[in-house]
């Protein structure tokens, strides 16, 4: 039985993984933002724990997870949680452009600090959700893309890392996905939004596991999925 540790397993791409891998019987490590939202996801998920911590304030989540249990072994992380704010770069402000990289990239980076320990063990897994953003910036993409550019140079760099310590690291680049984030971007670029033009959460979700279940002899690095229509 395998444990999972998910972040943004409330909505989207992140629910339909944690739906698969729940279903199956492996053991659930849900992230949430603070104690209410835990309290909500464990009721979805029954068996799951819960881990909590704001992604918003990477600084504090040291402090956050020492009060708290870890799993003794982890055989994926899977970073899915994302935020998007669009804007042109002569009008995005210093806030907007910290909460993007802030929740995007640095709490990323250091929730998987924390537990490379238990992943070194278990020699697991560690999938970044990333964005067609994270290879091409468009205009008033900027901030979020940045983050996303980062978060594959951070993938990168921790597979070189740890392919010594057996750890796999993988980026998934999703196109537009019919998700609540999708849905805030139509709204931020004053257009309508119907869900059926994108990708259905759940074809992402058969990608990230596909990668999690491939046998030990190969690995997926990066991986992109594009809108079929």
């Amino acid at each position: 039985m395998a444990t999972h540790v998910i972040t943004g397993a409330g909505s989207g791409i992140g629910a339909a993984v944690a739906r698969r891998l729940h279903a199956r019987g492996d053991t659930l490590v849900l992230h949430a933002r603070d104690a209410g939202r835990a309290k909500e996801l464990a009721a979805e998920y029954p068996g799951a724990n819960t881990l909590v911590g704001d992604l918003a304030d990477p600084d504090r989540l040291s402090w956050a997870f020492s009060h708290q249990s870890l799993p003794d072994r982890v055989d994926s992380l899977l970073h899915i949680a994302g935020v998007v704010d669009l804007g042109p770069v002569g009008e995005l402000t210093p806030k907007a452009w910290r909460h993007q990289l802030n929740v995007n990239l640095i709490a990323p980076a250091e929730l998987t600090r924390h537990l490379l320990p238990q992943l070194r063990v278990a020699q697991g897994h560690v999938l970044f959700v990333n964005s067609g953003a994270g290879l091409r910036a468009s205009a008033d993409w900027s901030a979020y893309a940045a983050s996303k550019h980062g978060l594959k140079a951070l993938a990168d760099s921790l597979r070189n890392e740890e392919h010594g310590n057996g750890v796999r690291v993988t980026s998934v680049y999703p196109g537009r996905t019919a998700s609540p984030m999708q849905a805030k971007v139509h709204q931020q670029e004053g257009k309508e939004y119907d869900a059926a033009q994108w990708i259905d959460p759940e074809s992402v979700a058969t990608t990230i596991v596909m990668a999690l279940d491939l046998p030990r002899d190969a690995e997926v690095n990066d991986l992109t999925v594009r809108p079929g229509r």
